[in-house]
């Protein structure tokens, strides 16, 4: 019996998915997951507890790591960091991250994307925490990963003013913590960009590692600009800010860097808190994830944006991604949420087989949603994309993340890249 059919067998004993709080068999039973090889195309989506981080690794060693998040909640609504307490979140991720890029090459991260200011995606900040030698800023999610690996270029949404859309957030203490490493960063000759939509020349190849094919990181969307589809051309689609009445402001979420990433015919979607819901009646501008969902077309593997909670993947977003299988970044005790669950999983929308995965699902959301969570392939580990090179096929694959061993518990069998593309 192989390693896939014992998962399977073990997955259907055990009835429901999300009460032993992962789709997995114990560590023991998986091998290590094999290192990334040139060529192909890996994304991991870390299941560090405390918000959102991933990592990229393009085909020829070039690393992106999207988000850090460190969330200060506590641990009654939301999970605790993973694989345990002995290190703050952003340590975590800077350990896998050293991990996984050592095949590389590379002495550290290309690139570090913080999609937006909020904390679950650049690190909050609380009493107790260490101060950076490097700068005046506090070490948690992002400051952390820099702490303990070199970055080649920063990249967010708001550099160098942070003033958009003028909604106060840049003042946050958590914002207020970053934009002083932003600052330490430029003032010891660190790089630092905006995050400029309809480009595919702002992540570009290293070229560690020679290999054949095409492969590029789109910039969908970001502060409410979004790509057209010819060349770099992108489009305004907020109001000026300045003749909205403040609760009409476009809201944080609302300006998440979104990208497509593919290799060969493969093709991912992200827009890390991209909302797609006009809440009865507002302006359909604030659907902001639906234009970048249009914009980057059909895919092959999507991120539920926003944690797919009742605000993120809409009927016409599920409809418009069209993926594979969807990967759902969980950590608090309202992700997912039962609607948007509905709307990843309904053939109606878009005809074929799809998998399911979510980085971590607590118990009181697995038990309010069981009916649906009984068809989710992982319900707790880092989730990972493995691209063939060339881009044809891709698995879908889950680590534990209870330690630091890397090992399958999950491997999804091969999907072919653009299979759900048609209509």
């Amino acid at each position: 019996m192989n390693i896939n059919e014992q998962r399977r067998r073990l997955v259907g004993a055990m009835g429901l998915l999300g009460l032993s709080g992962c789709v997995a068999v114990p560590t023991s039973a998986g091998p290590a997951l094999a290192p990334w090889q040139p060529g192909q195309l890996d994304i991991h989506h870390l299941a560090i507890g405390r918000g959102s981080a991933t990592l990229v690794i393009l085909p020829d060693g070039t690393s992106l790591l999207i988000d850090a998040g460190a969330s200060a909640n506590a641990t009654d609504v939301s999970v605790a960091t993973r694989p345990g307490p002995q290190r703050r979140a952003g340590e975590w991720i800077a350990r896998y991250a050293q991990r996984h890029l050592a095949p590389t090459g590379g002495r550290g991260l290309d690139y570090l994307l913080v999609s937006h200011l909020h904390p679950d995606h650049l690190g909050d900040v609380a009493p107790g925490l260490p101060r950076s030698g490097r700068g005046d800023y506090l070490l948690t999610g992002v400051m952390d990963v820099a702490e303990q690996l070199d970055i080649g270029t920063l990249i967010d949404r708001g550099f160098p003013d942070y003033r958009y859309p003028g909604a106060g957030i840049e003042r946050a203490p958590f914002a207020a913590n970053y934009r002083a490493y932003v600052a330490a960063r430029q003032a010891g000759g660190g790089a630092v960009q905006r995050f400029e939509a309809g480009t595919d020349r702002q992540f570009l190849p290293r070229g560690r590692r020679p290999v054949d094919g095409r492969f590029a990181v789109r910039n969908i969307a970001v502060n409410g600009e979004v790509w057209t589809g010819r060349g770099d051309e992108r489009r305004s689609t907020f109001p000026d800010p300045a003749t909205l009445p403040d609760r009409d402001r476009p809201s944080e979420n609302m300006c998440c860097a979104a990208v497509r990433i593919e290799s060969g015919p493969f093709r991912y979607f992200t827009g890390a808190d991209l909302t797609s819901d006009t809440f009865n009646g507002d302006p359909p501008w604030r659907d902001i994830l639906g234009a970048a969902a249009r914009a980057a077309g059909p895919v092959d593997v999507a991120t539920a944006d926003h944690h797919g909670l009742y605000d993120g993947v809409s009927a016409d977003v599920a409809r418009t991604l069209r993926p594979s299988a969807w990967v759902i970044p969980t950590w608090h005790i309202s992700h997912p949420s039962l609607q948007q669950l509905e709307h990843m999983f309904n053939e109606r929308l878009y005809a074929g087989p799809r998998e399911v995965f979510a980085t971590e699902v607590m118990h009181e959301n697995a038990l309010m949603h069981r009916r649906l969570m009984q068809k989710l392939r992982s319900t707790r580990g880092h989730v990972i994309v493995r691209v063939e090179a060339g881009g044809e096929r891709f698995r879908m694959l889950v680590t534990d993340n209870a330690d630091e061993s890397d090992r399958v518990i999950y491997e999804s069998a091969p999907f072919r890249s653009g299979a759900l593309k048609p209509a």
